[in-house]
């Protein structure tokens, strides 16, 4: 009886891992809102990390976590890091601004990996559209590629949130 509840146990675990091995690698998450200012203003606040923990969702969660700036202010070569209990360890740093157009930053999250994310800026009608992305791999590891399906669920929220504050702290400006 032990065997055969053991031989199950064990064969569970096996097909686990193996439909782990075929869930998707790549990751990608994106979510967009459209804010009333100018696409130069909202550009302009996200191509600072002085400005992130205005509207950050993670910040919001963990104000009082230690975040460091290096670095220009603005543009390539801005670094911030962070390190608190919720929000983990981790830093971002802007390795590409195209002016009113786009950023691109690289994300590591020390121990748990490197991720890519991206904002893209367009003028429409009624202000600035903003689309912020996120692009990973979850690697050979089955256990990550099971998460990998809750990324979209988890992060995407919080895309949201952040947005949600961008689009008041850019609608509220002088």
């Amino acid at each position: 009886m032990i065997k055969k509840i053991l031989g199950g146990i064990v064969g569970l675990a096996v097909i686990l891992a193996a439909i782990g091995f075929i869930l998707p690698n790549n990751i990608h998450v994106e979510r967009s809102i459209v804010i009333n200012a100018p696409q130069e203003d909202v550009f302009a606040l996200v191509n600072s990390f002085q400005n992130f923990n205005k509207w950050s969702p993670w910040y919001e969660r963990e104000p009082d976590a230690n975040y460091s700036y290096e670095g220009p202010e603005t543009g390539v070569g801005a670094i911030t890091r962070w390190k608190g209990e919720e929000v983990g360890a981790g830093s971002q740093e802007i390795v590409e601004s195209h002016p009113h157009d786009s950023i691109r930053v690289v994300l590591d999250f020390e121990d748990q990996g490197r991720a890519d994310s991206y904002y893209l800026f367009e003028t429409v009608d009624g202000g600035t559209k903003v689309i912020w992305g996120f692009d990973t791999e979850m690697g050979y590891n089955p256990v990550a590629r099971y998460m990998g399906l809750m990324m979209d669920k988890w992060v995407g929220g919080d895309y949201e949130h952040g947005l949600a504050n961008l689009k008041t702290l850019a609608e509220t400006q002088p």
